[in-house]
Order: C-alpha cells, then structure tokens, then sequence
C-alpha cells in the first residue's frame, strides 16, 4: 500500500506573474533581455550627442557589441565614434573589443502618445452654451416661452 504522506500533494501558493516568468530555464531569454535594457539604460548617456535618440543597445556577444541604428546616417556616425562607444561599455564594466553596427526599418522606441487635446475647441464650447441660452430667453412677444 502506497504511504499517503509520500502522495499528498504539498499546499502551495502560486508565484507572482514576473517571478514564474523569470523561473527556471523559460525565463533565460527574459532576463537575458532585461539584462541587456539594463546595459542600455546605462550606456545611453554616454553615447555621442543625439545618438541615443537613433540607435539602440541589441545584443553583446562574445567581445562585441550590438547596436540597431535607425537610419544609415546614424550608422555611419556610430561608425566613426566606435573608439567612444568602446570606451563607454568598459566604464561600465564590459570588455569589448569590436562593436557591429546594423540599421533596421523598424521604429526603435514605442512611438509618444499623442497629447491629448480637449474634443471641443473654446470656441465651440462658448457658440453651443450660447445657442443653449437662446433657447432659455423668451422671446419677445411669445406668451408661452414668457411663462417659464
């Protein structure tokens, strides 16, 4: 006969969503990729002035680094400031050697969301509570509007 207290399932209480996520093998690539927003979280202000906006941190392999450029104008200026963006990953404790550029047709960053404006203009708001208040007003003349 099977000892039940081997059988019995032991009570437990389910993981919060991002720690069953980051668990175990199927969580690598997640925390491979934060790790790797981290780094370019890090390395963005120390980029050449405006670049940060155009290009992107992708990957580190081995002694390289990864940038996605936006555009082949900001691949070609990342190109020639590759000993700066050398010098930049190493102060913050990575030790590459070579970095490789590549330009994608896909926006880098979430597009801004638009700035919300009111539906109505001023304008429009004042012209309706004016006809509104027409419509109050008797009219001159009109025993039925004059009796309110």
């Amino acid at each position: 006969m099977p000892d039940l207290k081997t059988n019995a399932r032991r009570a437990t209480t389910p993981l919060p969503a991002a720690e069953a996520a980051l668990a175990g093998e199927t969580g690598a690539s997640l925390r491979r990729a934060l790790w790797l927003d981290a780094l370019d979280q890090q390395l963005r202000p120390l980029l050449p002035p405006g670049a940060a906006a155009h290009c992107r941190l992708a990957n580190v392999s081995g002694e390289q680094l990864v940038f996605v450029t936006d555009s082949p104008v900001w691949r070609a200026r990342l190109r020639l400031a590759e000993a700066q963006l050398l010098d930049a990953a190493r102060s913050i404790g990575l030790n590459p050697t070579a970095v490789i550029l590549k330009t994608t047709t896909v926006p880098l960053h979430a597009p801004a969301a638009p700035a919300t404006s009111p539906l109505v203009s001023a304008t429009a708001l004042k012209a309706v509570s004016d006809a509104l208040a027409s419509l109050r007003d008797p009219l001159p003349g009109d025993p039925d509007r004059s009796k309110g």
